[in-house]
């Protein structure tokens, strides 16, 4: 999740960023894994889980900053909720899917979202989007078609297991999509919320929405099950926790690439915990998705050169 500008320390070491960066990675990998090693659980319950025992690492930290008595205060509890519902949506959908798909599948298609972020910045606040970064977003849509495409073309004729991944697909785009209208509630919160008080009103907000779902069948839990969630919960809290950190020490574009350590990370422990051997599809796919992502990165970071620079220009003494 983004983090606030006034939020963010002037201390830069990037090789302490990308460090802690790797760690959130790996952390969320760890988290996804929890989540599929649990089964097919419904998703609302999977939600509840992950939001509540994310808290508490969450409430360790803001104790830990003195910023717990402070944490909820908010002029903004409408927006803060509103971030919520949709939030909340795009775990539900992401979650279904990671328990219908191969792990490198399910980690590989919410690539999708930063495409999806580009294109609703441009539909929905009017942000500039030129050729290079819609040419960049065309390229990576078609990496994410390669990867969707033999699991979609199983809706036709097919049952069970095989249909039950081309439903995954769905839910991991529709997650995608969620996920990516939620980043820019999360870019309005900013310039004037803290991190901790988006973090806390996301968990909390999460936390109760989920409950909400029990009248559509929550599943009664194994022993495993009940620790393989918490795990996730616990995870996601601490996932949140490195990756808020780490942009106080290195710039979104020095960080962001990292972000794809995820396809690796899943493709091992996919294969070594679940059998999941990625397919030629994932692939390719997923390289063509990585390098539009990568491309996009550098793109923002060379117009945010020339934006630094354009403003040292017309005020030279500041």
């Amino acid at each position: 999740m983004a983090v606030a500008a006034t939020d963010i320390g002037g201390d830069q070491r990037p090789l302490v960023g990308i460090t802690l960066k790797i760690m959130s990675v790996t952390v969320f990998v760890v988290m996804s894994s929890l989540i599929k090693s649990a089964g097919t659980v419904p998703a609302g319950q999977i939600v509840f889980f992950r939001s509540l025992f994310a808290i508490f690492p969450i409430l360790v930290m803001l104790a830990w900053q003195h910023q717990l008595a402070t944490a909820m205060r908010t002029e903004r509890p409408v927006s803060h909720v509103l971030r919520g519902l949709v939030g909340v949506t795009a775990m539900a959908l992401s979650f279904f899917g990671l328990t219908r798909l191969p792990l490198p599948d399910a980690i590989t298609l919410n690539y999708a979202q930063p495409l999806l972020v580009v294109v609703f910045s441009a539909l929905f606040i009017g942000e500039a989007v030129r050729i290079y970064r819609w040419s960049a977003v065309l390229v990576g849509f078609v990496g994410v078609v390669v990867i969707a495409w033999p699991k979609l073309t199983l809706l036709t004729g097919s049952t069970g297991l095989e249909a039950g991944q081309a439903v995954g697909v769905i839910a991991i785009l529709g997650g995608a999509a969620a996920s990516a209208v939620a980043m820019l509630l999360v870019r309005r919160l900013v310039t004037t919320e803290k991190t901790a008080t988006i973090v806390m009103w996301f968990s909390v907000t999460a936390t109760v929405v989920s409950l909400f779902t029990i009248p559509f069948g929550w599943a009664p839990l194994t022993y495993w099950q009940f620790l393989a969630l918490t795990g996730a919960g616990l995870c996601g809290g601490v996932a949140q926790i490195l990756m808020t950190q780490c942009y106080r020490y290195a710039e979104l574009s020095t960080i962001a690439p990292f972000e794809y350590t995820s396809m690796l990370l899943a493709i091992v422990v996919g294969y070594f915990a679940f059998g999941d051997i990625p397919t030629l599809y994932t692939l390719v796919g997923g390289l063509i998705v990585v390098g539009a992502g990568l491309f996009i990165i550098w793109r923002e970071r060379q117009l945010g050169l020339k934006r630094g620079a354009a403003r040292r220009f017309v005020h030279p003494g500041g």
